[in-house]
């Protein structure tokens, strides 16, 4: 079992919200946080169907036990029914304090449901990092296995991912009534998956799946609101030159991505590894930004011209570019150097490779391995 680095703020007495892809391990994690919790498990079909017929349950079941107020309520999959957030509202007027969790917030968000107004605050679990795996990180198992703690472990991880894409498009966005028809979705999503690190374009995508412009930015949305991919915006701020301002798209499991591209085994020195070496430096850096500092964002820069750096996090603080390269070149180091001229205050410049060693260029780009890459930035020493 992994220790998660989510660090969720019980000693505040404030009610929050756990969101997480599906598997990500958030009711494992929860779990071990509340173990003397009440528990409302909206999977269970009984539990499910009982708070759908009356919501009000929620607080004749607690007035039934008597509930103190210094114990915790949680209720997992609470997207499952948004009425129930009426409820919940009500009781934590009332003085008691709720462990929201969820694994997708388009169906609250549509039905203008209850989001308590600022009432909780706003967790997101992500997959499994380097600092979370330990010792026994393996950047080429977790680029062919993605991010999932139980299909990281599994030996039959091919299998079980095929079976998670199939539940996700079932589950997550048929079932849910996100969509009206799963074919055209599910052929989208084969073609998004091809487009994982990418910048945008709605509507040449849109040509080339035969769907309207609209109905491709929808169906992002969707992606996005069902935690299965974010956007990553463009860096605006005092361009001296002409940049391009449309957002990328990662997936959040690098697996998933596989799947649906049918990637095949990811092997080093080979095509397949940039783009899988890109969306796991992504997913490091958003983790990490998400547990420990959330007044950072994470953009990426580029030029109209196609100069272009991977990742900005805050304001300048650091500039990345992932290379999935041993040897990294002047060429791997152009963006960041663009950049430079650009904003002339950007902080640390860094290089993420598989240079075996780090190392520091006479103009002060670190290119680092992916062992100084994981511990400096888990042990908070890149953007000091």
């Amino acid at each position: 079992m992994y220790k998660r680095l989510i660090s969720l703020d019980k000693s505040s007495q404030q009610s929050f919200f756990l969101w997480g892809l599906r598997q990500a391990g958030k009711t494992t994690l929860l779990e071990q946080e509340f173990k003397d919790a009440m528990w409302i498990q909206l999977l269970k079909s009984e539990t499910y169907n009982e708070f759908l017929k009356r919501p009000q349950l929620l607080r004749e079941r607690m007035a039934a036990q008597n509930l103190d107020r210094s114990k915790w309520v949680v209720i997992d999959e609470v997207q499952k029914i948004p009425e129930l957030l009426n409820e919940v509202h009500l009781l934590i007027e009332d003085g008691y304090k709720f462990a929201l969790c969820g694994s997708s917030a388009r169906k609250l968000k549509r039905g203008a449901a209850n989001l308590l107004g600022g009432r909780a605050l706003r967790y997101e679990l992500y997959g499994l990092t380097s600092a979370e795996i330990g010792k026994d990180f393996d950047l080429l198992r977790i680029l062919n296995r993605g991010y999932l703690p139980r299909i990281y472990d599994s030996e039959n991880f091919s299998a079980q991912l095929r079976a998670y894409c199939s539940d996700y498009l079932k589950e997550e966005i048929f079932s849910e009534g996100l969509v009206q028809s799963l074919a055209p979705f599910s052929q989208f999503l084969d073609m998004a998956a091809l487009c994982d690190t990418q910048i945008l374009s709605y509507t040449s995508f849109a040509r080339d799946v035969g769907k309207s412009a609209p109905t491709i930015k929808s169906y992002f949305e969707i992606l996005n609101d069902t935690l299965l991919g974010s956007f990553l915006p463009a860096y605006i701020l005092k361009p001296k030159r002409q940049i391009k301002k449309q957002p990328k798209f990662y997936f959040s499991d690098l697996g998933v991505v596989n799947s649906l591209t049918q990637r095949g085994e990811i092997k080093a020195k080979t095509e397949l590894l940039g783009k899988a070496f890109e969306n796991w430096v992504h997913h490091e850096l958003k983790s990490y930004l998400s547990y420990k500092k959330p007044e950072y964002t994470l953009c990426y820069w580029s030029l109209s011209s196609g100069v272009e750096v991977d990742f900005i996090v805050g304001h300048m603080k650091a500039a990345f570019e992932s290379k999935a390269s041993e040897s990294i070149n002047p060429s791997h180091m152009k963006g960041l150097r663009e950049l430079k001229k650009e904003h002339p205050l950007c902080g640390h410049r860094y290089v993420v490779s598989l240079e075996p060693e780090s190392r520091i260029t006479e103009d002060g780009i670190h290119v680092l391995s992916i062992g100084d890459f994981t511990k400096k930035l888990w042990s908070n020493n890149l953007f000091d």
